[in-house]
């Protein structure tokens, strides 16, 4: 492990802080109570986070009493989405397993049964199963509950065969086997105080320092645990050394901070003092002093009214669950962030009415939960629990378009558990964009064309140009970029090959302009099908730098259109009254002048009229002033177009060439022959995809038979029929005839093909010395033939300048829009790309 400094990475923060529980004593199944001190931990420790200058301005994510579907779905995105530094914080009730050997963290609906029956419990090992796992350089986990110091014997027998776990590093606010006070309701816990304490001292605090500092100052304070014990954090880490360490804030050095022991009911005031500090800055630390003096001068009178009153401290608030498509999330964490500080969400005590939690899940996987699996989503199943695979029910629902809600509505055919209740009109309006690089110098127009059209331009203008989409099945935004890509056409395939394709599409357009930079090349060359507003407002990847991009604006690709959606649950009428009151006020926040401004920095466009934009000036950002905007989404051609991008990605039939005429002898053995270079493309084929192979050889009667009859194999299977021993594949004493084999290949190709949007792909290898049947009029024959099949045909020429322009391999490989292949290029891998492409890979 080495010094790490997580700034400018794409760091995550999860806090997950359970005040409030279902089941608390005299039940006989309940946890020993509330812990209302630790609604504190959450709020304060969030503000430090955001303070820390470590941790973006939507990088620090807070669970309020979440269920273990909560907290672990939560867990599972973190991971997923940290690059750099993930920090994991757990506060609330927590027990050991009767044996010891297990943590089990209490989430909101934990029950205590007789044995070992913990349901509504998180095991630390489980924990540990997700970090091992995530993508992040390095895990700090943060523990303030009973027996956090259990964690690290956990840690120590945590089965790890590829020693990812050293990545993960502990803090924990107790010795093992040792139970904590739940604190005071006023003040948060005690070693979170102190946590808090230290990050917001200023400057740079690493994980050494502040683990020296919070045990110090628990030491100095003589904190106390049960049993009169006294109350020590733990760590674990490497030794603590200068090249073994993790930056964890970096805010500035405050001078004038006098937060640090406000004593009782005026801690409530840190918060929006704070925040009134930050805004104001450095001119205004004169106002500040004098808001706090005449704080101080009416103390006592104020005290008076708390102790007779019954005001106070604020309340818990109701948390408010957002859901929304990937792409939308991060512009709807920035708006909730503005809302949370808005005069709107405050009351006259200066309190917040309401939390807003924002979160996501794949736009296709939502239609479904909320049109078919609503039950399960209350009541979850083994086999369908959208709980666990999207996250928490929403009170709201912000899809990319209106139409994914006609798609929910229709599919509500059976008892209906979520009751959807779209607004009239949209929030806002963005296009879905061609974004090409500068660089490439296509000059497109910026408006009325097609979408094939634009992409067909854009390879003519530049041959090495590349054009990437997300997943449609996961983005809207790759969804309605999709409808316009295979238009009212029906070649599919054709349309699918204007996109260009290296393994699984990335989740989300965010992700996509995320991941390309780490490529400068194919980032100079690739143009994405993006919204527009991201181009605008740029994506949390701080440590890249993007290719700059112009817009260019299909007319046929709807535009998003994000609708704000409330969810009404059956038996969901607890809090109904309170529940509605806080759902219409961030609705009109959001769709008034305030929420507009937000949307506004963050790129999006009116959504009626002309559509300009909100905010800005669009040729800073390589942007039209104006769009027209193209027809609305269509729910059914959205579900259409789904269907036949899942054919067209679905298993694959690829048919193998084998030119075995007696030429290729010495071309035959080895990885380097034909035979060997076939089977090393075999890892692009899957259980699921139909293949075959055929041995070409003869010019009169059949020109081929088969090595491999064409279906589903095994991979050993496979690797038999291509082995060059006795009953294998074998070079013939014949010549070959390429125009009859390939004339063949494509009949039995499109016939296979005739009822389906299945991907499919010839590969004929030869050693092209039998070219001299494949000229003329006999080559234009099978150019005419590939151009009607819609089948791709990778021609691989085995010696150099076999793909020269105009010889025969480079003519079909055009004609069929395939690739042609020679020893000049790296073969086998580029070969078993093509192959990749087309098949579903191994399993």
């Amino acid at each position: 492990m080495s010094r790490f400094d997580p700034r400018g990475e794409v760091n995550r923060a999860l806090l997950a802080a359970v005040s409030e529980y279902d089941h608390t004593a005299p039940h006989p199944q309940g946890v020993t109570g509330q812990l209302p001190a630790v609604r504190h931990n959450r709020t304060t420790l969030e503000d430090a986070l955001h303070r820390s200058a470590v941790f973006g301005a939507h990088e620090v994510r807070a669970l309020a009493s979440p269920t273990p579907d909560e907290f672990t779905g939560a867990l599972r995105r973190a991971c997923q989405e940290a690059r750099g530094l993930l920090l994991v914080y757990f506060a609330g009730h927590a027990v050991t397993s009767t044996s010891g050997n297990e943590l089990h963290l209490q989430m909101r609906t934990a029950r205590v049964l007789t044995g070992d029956g913990l349901p509504g419990s998180v095991t630390f090992s489980e924990v540990l199963g997700e970090l091992v796992e995530s993508r992040a350089q390095q895990v700090v986990v943060i523990l303030d509950c009973c027996y956090a110091g259990n964690a690290a014997e956990i840690w120590h027998r945590f089965d790890d065969p590829k020693r990812k776990k050293h990545k993960i590093l502990l803090l924990m606010s107790v010795q093992p086997n040792r139970c904590i006070l739940g604190g005071d309701a006023e003040v948060a816990t005690p070693f979170t105080r102190e946590v808090v304490r230290v990050l917001d001292a200023g400057g740079e605090v690493w994980l050494s320092e502040l683990y020296a500092a919070v045990k110090e100052r628990m030491d100095a304070a003589k904190y106390k645990a049960e049993a009169d014990d006294s109350q020590r954090p733990q760590a674990l880490a490497p030794p603590w050394d200068p090249n073994a360490d993790v930056l964890l804030a970096a805010g500035p050095v405050d001078p004038h901070d006098d937060t640090e022991d406000t004593p009782g009911w005026f801690s409530w005031l840190r918060r929006p003092l704070a925040r009134v500090r930050e805004s104001i800055g450095l001119f205004g630390r004169t106002v500040v002093a004098l808001v706090l003096a005449f704080v101080a001068i009416g103390a006592a009178g104020y005290g008076v009214l708390v102790l007779t009153g019954g005001s106070g401290p604020c309340e818990p608030t109701l948390e408010l669950r957002v859901l929304t498509d990937p792409d939308l999330e991060p512009a709807m964490r920035a708006a909730a962030d503005a809302y949370l500080a808005s005069d709107a969400n405050t009351t006259e005590d200066g309190c917040p009415r309401s939390g807003v939690t924002v979160y996501s899940a794949g736009a296709a996987h939502v239609v479904t939960a909320l049109g078919e699996h609503s039950d399960p989503w209350q009541q979850p199943r083994e086999d369908v629990n959208p709980q666990r695979d999207i996250g928490p029910q929403p009170d709201v629902w912000i899809p990319a378009t209106r139409a994914d809600v006609d798609r929910a509505t229709d599919a509500q055919v059976e008892r209906v558990f979520a009751r959807l209740e779209p607004d009239d009109g949209p929030l806002a309006y963005s296009p879905v964009v061609l974004a090409v690089p500068e660089r490439l110098d296509a000059d497109l127009p910026a408006t009325g064309r097609s979408l094939p059209e634009l992409v067909r331009a854009l390879k003519n203008s530049d041959g090495t140009a590349q054009v990437r989409r997300p997943d449609p099945e996961f983005s809207d935004s790759a969804l309605l970029a999709t409808v316009g890509l295979y238009g009212d056409g029906a070649d599919v395939r054709g349309a699918e090959g204007l996109i260009s394709r290296a393994g699984r599409p990335e989740p989300s357009a965010v992700r996509l302009l995320c991941t390309l930079p780490a490529d400068d090349a194919a980032d100079d060359r690739s143009a994405v099908l993006v919204p527009e507003f991201l181009l605008r407002s740029g994506v949390g990847c701080h440590s890249v730098t993007r290719a700059e991009r112009t817009a260019v604006y299909p007319d046929d690709v709807p535009g998003l259109e994000p609708t704000f959606v409330r969810v009404r649950w059956e038996g969901g009428d607890r809090d109904v009254q309170a529940r509605d009151d806080r759902v219409d006020r961030f609705r009109d926040w959001l769709a008034g002048k305030d929420g507009r401004e937000v949307l506004g920095r963050q790129g999006f466009r009116s959504a009626t009229g002309e559509r300009e934009l909100l905010a800005g000036k669009a040729a800073d950002h390589g942007l039209t002033d104006s769009v027209p905007p193209a027809d609305p989404a269509d729910a059914t051609q959205m579900d259409r177009t789904l269907e036949r991008y899942g054919n067209a990605h679905g298993p694959g039939r690829v048919l193998y060439l084998l030119d075995s005429s007696g030429s290729m002898a010495g071309l035959w053995d080895g990885p380097s022959g034909g035979p060997g270079i076939l089977k090393q493309t075999l890892t692009g084929l899957g259980r699921g995809d139909e293949y075959g192979v055929w041995a070409v050889h003869g010019v009169k009667g059949p020109t081929h038979t088969d090595l491999l009859d064409f279906g589903r194999h095994s991979r050993k299977e496979a690797e038999q029929a291509l082995g060059t021993g006795r009953g294998g594949a074998e070079v013939r004493d014949a010549e070959a005839d390429p125009r009859a084999a390939l004339l063949d290949a494509l009949a039995f190709m499109r016939e296979r093909g005739a009822g389906d949007e299945r991907p499919q792909l010839i590969v004929y290898l030869t050693d092209g010395e039998d070219d001299n049947r494949l000229a003329g009029d006999r080559l234009r024959e099978v150019e005419d033939r590939a151009r009607e099949s819609g089948v791709p045909v990778v021609m691989v020429m085995l010696k150099s300048g076999g793909c020269d322009r105009d010889r025969p391999g480079t003519r079909v490989a055009q004609a069929a829009q395939g690739r042609c292949l020679d020893a000049g290029d790296d073969l086998v891998p580029a070969l078993r790309d093509e192959v990749a492409r087309t098949g579903t890979g191994e399993e």
